[in-house]
């Protein structure tokens, strides 16, 4: 993605001037679209977006790197989710703001590819590990060593209706002989509730690419509302072309209604930071909807 530097000088109140950047990148998408999964009737019908985001980045005196983002959705004039402020040192990084929980760093998703209305990753058979939620406004710290990371966070409650949400996360990515493994578990915890998830993906070097989560879900201290999520995905990518599919499914036990599904997307990527994208969707749970996108996707 092209970034366009408004690239100054910001005061600081100690004394002088540090140096300060802000970027902006941006994204644009035109496609038809259609299926009862995301149309009203079904019709195919024509769908476009644009989105404008704003990093910002410095670095203190004594080597402290800090930033934050703002992302604007122009076609709801709204400010997006992923709004944050960071710091990072020796001692590790803070993140504060609509950013992922430990739970949800720690483990990888199953989506290899990309589509205009992510079919692949919006299914009712896909999980994005995104935890248990609370304000949105989470403060996450995150230490590497080597080739593992730590993570710790807490997502506190504005409401004063729920428990303040913590999470811990574990991540291992490591390189044998031109095979990329990587390992995550994650406990997210409020309360009487709590989910516990592990993911393992591996990169054959040759363009093939897998992954499979596991995740157990305890949300209100009672064995009836327990149930487990397991995925599977893959991805294949060759010069400009990706292809890639996964799987999921949510097992409720007695306590509610299982929900699967699958998405595919393949990818051909025209360069300059253009894309053909088709995605395709199929939802078992709900009256079998299937929906479908193709079109192009611009990054600027």
């Amino acid at each position: 993605m092209k970034k366009v530097l408004f690239a100054t000088t910001a005061l600081v109140a100690s004394a002088g001037f540090a140096a300060a950047d802000v970027a902006v990148t941006g994204s644009a998408e035109m496609a038809i679209v259609g299926g009862d999964a995301i149309t009203i009737d079904g019709d195919p019908t024509f769908y476009s977006n644009n989105d404008v985001a704003f990093t910002m980045s410095g670095e203190t005196d004594n080597g402290l790197t800090f930033g934050a983002k703002i992302d604007l959705d122009e076609a709801t004039k709204t400010v997006n989710s992923n709004e944050y402020v960071w710091i990072s040192g020796a001692f590790g990084s803070l993140h504060m703001g609509d950013t992922d929980n430990a739970y949800d760093k720690a483990l990888s998703e199953l989506a290899f590819g990309a589509s205009i209305l992510d079919e692949i990753s919006s299914h009712g058979g896909y999980n994005g590990n995104s935890g248990i939620e609370r304000a949105k406004t989470i403060l996450r710290y995150d230490y590497s060593f080597g080739d593992f990371g730590f993570s710790g966070s807490i997502d506190m409650d504005d409401t004063g209706g729920d428990d303040d949400a913590y999470a811990v996360g574990l991540a291992y990515s490591g390189d044998f002989a031109g095979f990329g493994l990587g390992l995550g578990l994650g406990y997210n915890w409020a309360d009487d509730e709590d989910i516990i998830g592990l993911s393992v993906t591996g990169d054959m070097g040759n363009g093939f690419k897998a992954g499979i989560n596991y995740s157990a879900y305890n949300l209100d201290g009672s064995t009836a509302s327990d149930y487990h999520f397991w995925g599977v995905g893959l991805g294949y990518t060759m010069d400009a072309l990706t292809i890639a599919a996964n799987y999921g499914e949510y097992d409720y036990g007695t306590g509610g209604t299982d929900s699967d599904g699958f998405g595919v997307a393949v990818d051909y990527d025209l360069g300059g930071g253009a894309e053909v994208q088709f995605g395709y969707t199929d939802n078992y749970d709900f009256s079998d909807d299937a929906g479908y996108s193709l079109g192009l996707s611009l990054s600027f």
